[in-house]
């Protein structure tokens, strides 16, 4: 039998193992899905090629509806969970700072890592731009976590801001998914004549 020490340091080499293979694995399916491009992935702010926003909803309904199957077969307990604490003001702040940078990069910190690995060169430029931006918050972040503790409300989720069981939200996504997959089509058909001759 391995001495412990042994044993912890080879299930973290497992870790590491299980952690690399599942990020190559998702980098290799963003590139092949296209994603590895900022034409395809700012085309959604165009709303000629709505894939980015499909792949992503599709996969938060999938995992909120996974997490709910599994919840009430007993297999995993919902409030085990680790949620972000909810903060409107910072992380309505946060989502704007992201999002400007996906307009002007073109990428999010995944896809520009998975276009870098395809050296595309303007993924390496706003990769170091995110590291300039990763260092500027460290330095910031003594007087930045104060103020996100000031207004910290909690873990607040929709079935405890409203009553309606986490069964319910799941069938409202799972249908809204349906109908918001629809519209996204739509919208690519309006709006085909903005799409670029080549990309």
């Amino acid at each position: 039998m391995l001495p412990l020490a042994a044993s912890i340091e080879w299930s973290v080499v497992v870790d590491l193992a299980i952690a690399l293979g599942l990020g190559a694995g998702f980098g290799f399916a963003l590139e092949r899905a296209g994603f590895g491009s900022a034409r395809k992935l700012t085309a959604v702010f165009y709303l000629w090629d709505m894939a980015v926003v499909k792949v992503m909803f599709t996969a938060i309904v999938t995992a909120m509806a996974g997490l709910f199957l599994l919840s009430s077969l007993g297999v995993l307990s919902l409030g085990d969970l680790f949620l972000e604490p909810t903060n409107l003001a910072a992380q309505g702040l946060g989502g704007l700072v992201f999002g400007a940078g996906f307009v002007l990069g073109g990428y999010c910190p995944g896809t520009s890592i998975a276009a870098m690995a395809t050296g595309r060169k303007d993924a390496m430029a706003f990769a170091l731009g995110m590291l300039a931006g990763v260092w500027t918050f460290a330095q910031l972040t003594p007087g930045l976590d104060a103020w996100v503790e000031a207004g910290t409300q909690g873990e607040l989720t929709l079935p405890t801001l409203t009553g309606i069981g986490m069964g319910w939200w799941v069938s409202a996504f799972v249908v809204f998914l349906v109908f918001a997959g629809w519209g996204m089509s739509v919208l690519e058909r309006r709006f085909a004549r903005l799409r670029p001759p080549a990309i």
